[in-house]
C-alpha cells in the first residue's frame, strides 16, 4: 500500500503544477498501468484497474474464469476449480474470480518504469494542450515575465508558467530585459516538439502593432477604422495606412487622439518608433504623396508596367522624405508597392556645387551617406548642423568634421 499511496500522491503533485483536470489524470494513469500489467501477464489477461484519487488508493484486479481441474486450456484468462476455492470456498466452475495485484508483488525496476512512463505520458498530453491553445492563438499578443535571459534569445512564461520564447531577432533595438521584468510580444509560430511545444513571439512583427492599436484604439476593435496596411523599421519608424466608412470619423485624429495622448503609449511600448499614421486612398498619386510624410512633394510622375514612382520635391524636403538611413523612403516604398526615387525641381544655386565634386578629396562611400540623408551639394550639407549630420548620417564626428572642412574650404576659395 505505501508504494500505491506514493504513487498517487507523486501525481496528485504533478497535476496541481500542470493544470490537468482530474479525469484526464485518472484516465492516464489507468491506461499506463493497465498496459504494465498487460505486458506482464499477457495481452489476453482481463485486468481492471481502479484509482480512487478520493481516498488516494489505486487497485490493481486480474479476473479468471473457474473450469474444472484437468481442463485448464488458458492459464493466462483460466484458473482451475480446486485453486480457486483456496480463495474462496463457495466458488463453482463458470464463475469468476478476482484476484487482487499488489504493487508490492513487483520489482523496483518495474515501479520505476511505470512512474517514468505516467511522467512522459502525462507531458506527452501537457504538450499537445500547450499546442493546441498557442496554435489558436497566433497573432495575439501574450503578458509574461521573464526568466531567462540569453544572447540569442529571451525566455519568458506566461501566467500560466508555460514557456516561451523571444528570438533576438524579433525584439526591438533597444529592448533590454532582466530577470522578473513584465514582457508582451505576439504570438506568431508554434511547433511540436518531443513532449512539448516550441512558442515563438515577436516584437518586431507588423502584427504586433497593429494589436497594440487594437487595444489602444477603441474605433479600431469595433471595426469603425480598418488598418489597411503595417510597415516597420522596429524602434525606429512605421507608417500605418487607415480608412473608415464613417463620413463622421476622422481615421488619423481617431488613431492619434487628443494631443497624441492615444499613440503616445504604443509608441512608449515599441522603444519611441516614430508612428505615422495616414489615411488610405485608392489615388495612387496622393496615397504615395500621404506615405513620404512628413515630406511635401512637388510632383509626380507614375509609371504603372514597372510600379516605380519618380517624386520631385524642394531640396528642404529630400532628407525628411528619404529619413535617417533611408527609413523614410523605405517604409513608403513598401506601404505603397511602388518603388520610389526622389529628385530636386528646382535648378540648383549657381554658388553650389554638386558633392559627387568633392570624390577626389572624400572617399565614395561617405559621399553616398550623405546622399542617403537628401545631401546632394554643398549648400546641402552646410544647411544643416554639424550636430544632426553626425546624428542622421551616424558617422564618426571625426568625419563629418573632416567633410565640413573640405567644403567650407571651396567656398572660401
Amino acid at each position: 500500500m505505501k508504494e500505491e499511496n506514493s504513487l498517487i500522491e507523486s501525481f496528485s503533485e504533478f497535476k496541481e503544477s500542470k493544470s490537468i483536470d482530474r479525469e484526464t489524470l485518472m484516465y492516464i494513469m489507468e491506461d499506463v498501468c493497465k498496459h504494465m500489467l498487460l505486458k506482464k501477464y499477457g495481452q489476453e489477461a482481463n485486468i481492471s484497474v481502479i484509482v480512487n484519487p478520493d481516498k488516494g488508493d489505486i487497485e490493481f484486479q486480474r479476473y479468471f474464469e473457474i473450469v474444472d481441474d484437468g481442463n485448464l486450456t488458458d492459464p493466462v484468462t483460466q484458473i482451475e476449480l480446486s485453486e480457486a476455492i483456496k480463495i474462496e470456498p463457495d466458488f463453482e466452475v463458470g464463475e469468476e474470480v478476482c484476484q487482487k495485484i499488489r504493487l508490492e508483488d513487483f520489482g523496483r525496476r518495474e515501479i520505476l518504469s511505470l512512474r517514468q512512463n505516467l511522467a512522459t505520458k502525462i507531458m506527452e498530453y501537457e504538450g499537445d494542450i500547450i499546442y493546441q491553445k498557442y496554435n489558436s492563438r497566433i497573432g495575439e499578443i501574450v503578458n509574461g515575465t521573464v526568466y531567462q535571459v540569453f544572447k540569442k534569445e529571451i525566455m519568458m512564461q506566461d501566467e500560466e508558467g508555460i514557456e516561451l520564447m523571444l528570438p533576438k531577432t524579433e525584439q526591438i533595438p533597444g529592448d533590454f530585459y532582466k530577470k522578473g521584468d513584465p514582457i508582451r510580444a505576439v504570438v506568431t509560430k508554434v511547433e511540436p516538439r518531443v513532449n512539448s511545444s516550441l512558442i515563438v513571439v515577436s516584437r518586431t512583427s507588423p502584427v504586433f502593432l497593429e494589436r497594440l492599436m487594437e487595444e489602444e484604439i477603441p474605433e479600431i476593435y469595433d471595426g469603425l477604422i480598418i488598418i489597411k496596411n503595417i510597415v516597420r523599421v522596429p524602434g525606429e519608424r512605421a507608417k500605418i495606412a487607415v480608412e473608415t466608412y464613417d463620413d463622421r470619423i476622422d481615421p488619423v485624429g481617431a488613431c492619434v487622439g487628443m494631443k497624441g495622448v492615444r499613440i503616445h503609449g504604443i509608441v512608449r511600448e515599441l522603444r519611441n518608433e516614430n508612428i505615422d499614421v495616414i489615411n488610405y486612398t485608392t489615388n495612387t498619386a496622393l496615397y504615395i504623396s500621404r506615405s513620404l510624410s512628413p515630406a511635401k512633394i512637388t510632383g509626380i510622375e507614375i509609371n504603372e508596367e514597372t510600379k516605380s514612382v519618380n517624386v520631385f520635391m524642394k531640396p528642404d524636403q529630400i532628407s525628411l522624405a528619404i529619413g535617417k538611413g533611408g527609413s523614410n523612403i523605405k517604409l513608403a516604398s513598401k506601404l505603397t508597392g511602388y518603388e520610389i526615387d526622389i529628385f530636386r525641381n528646382d535648378a540648383i544655386d549657381e554658388e553650389d556645387v554638386e558633392l559627387q565634386e568633392f570624390s577626389d578629396e572624400i572617399e565614395q562611400w561617405i559621399l553616398d551617406t550623405f546622399k542617403n540623408i537628401g545631401c546632394y551639394t554643398a549648400k546641402n550639407v552646410l544647411d544643416i548642423s554639424r550636430e544632426e549630420l553626425i546624428h542622421r548620417t551616424d558617422l564618426e564626428e571625426e568625419t563629418v568634421d573632416e567633410v565640413l572642412r573640405i567644403i567650407k574650404a571651396e567656398f572660401e576659395q
